[in-house]
């Protein structure tokens, strides 16, 4: 359904009826799941080059001299290559590989309709942010998710020596890339930490205030949060993404704070100009 079509469902006052809104949020379930099925077209088209990227953090783990005899012992292939066990699994590869990267390459339209669909209860004023909520929310699932793949070479080295010596390293593909996926993933929605923060200030759900004064809380609940929906669970990778999604909680207060100040400053005015009218 087109916008227009859309708003045709609205009243005078822009509400709109139950019907109205199951109809609008079909809308942008299907344009979501287009542009997802759009974008894993891409990714099983370029899906060589995909993987060969989503394997390099393997390679970077293995030794420069993993192609001696001596190396052998800690890889069974002297390389970084995945081991095939199940005939069907290539397949499934591909399709998972097709499948999250058209959803990655989908986010700024999911996000957009995400905004769009939200809009109609928000200020007029606060409506006019759609434009950054898309890029501001696409750029920080990306550098999450960039920030993901940079780290996933000390996970994987830290995994690797943390069971002894006497243990060959062989990775499946499918169990791979489900580690590599996962890692990027939990990095790419906890950057969208502050988004969330910054929406539910703007809602009314919450107040800045109410953030500082459960900053303590805070700390351990991001922590707890890192190591549940991080695979590795090593210390590296809770500090990596631990730190700054505190340091969105910190930059969410201070958005919260200007935006109160803002609004307190605007209703002085309003009280002002009220005053000199009256007068």
């Amino acid at each position: 359904m087109s916008d227009q079509g859309e708003g045709r469902l609205r009243s005078s006052d822009g509400t709109m009826p139950l019907m109205g809104h199951l109809v609008e949020l079909r809308s942008r379930l299907i344009k979501s799941i287009l542009a997802v099925v759009a974008g894993a077209v891409v990714c099983w088209v370029f899906y060589p080059q995909i993987l060969d990227r989503l394997v390099q953090p393997y390679c970077d783990v293995v030794p420069e001299e993993a192609v001696t005899e001596e190396a052998t012992r800690q890889n069974l292939f002297g390389g970084c290559e995945l081991l095939v066990l199940d005939p069907l699994e290539p397949f499934s590869v591909r399709l998972t590989v097709a499948g999250y990267g058209g959803l990655t390459l989908a986010i700024p339209v999911v996000l957009w309709q995400v905004w769009r669909f939200v809009q109609p209860g928000l200020y007029p004023r606060e409506r006019r942010h759609a434009a950054a909520f898309t890029v501001i929310g696409a750029l920080l699932f990306a550098l999450g998710a960039g920030l993901a793949y940079w780290s996933i070479p000390r996970a994987l080295n830290f995994l690797a020596s943390i069971g002894g010596e006497d243990l060959v390293t062989g990775f499946s593909p499918a169990k791979y890339l489900s580690f590599v996926i996962k890692m990027m993933a939990a990095f790419g929605i906890g950057f969208e930490f502050p988004i969330l923060l910054v929406f539910l200030q703007k809602a009314g759900i919450i107040h800045y205030r109410q953030l500082i004064r459960g900053r303590r809380f805070a700390i351990v609940g991001i922590v707890a949060l890192v190591a549940v929906i991080t695979p590795s669970g090593d210390p590296f990778t809770l500090m990596v993404l631990s730190v700054p999604m505190y340091l969105f909680y910190e930059a969410a207060i201070g958005i919260g704070w200007l935006r109160d100040r803002r609004q307190r400053r605007q209703a002085a005015e309003e009280v002002e100009a009220n005053a000199h009218t009256a007068g």
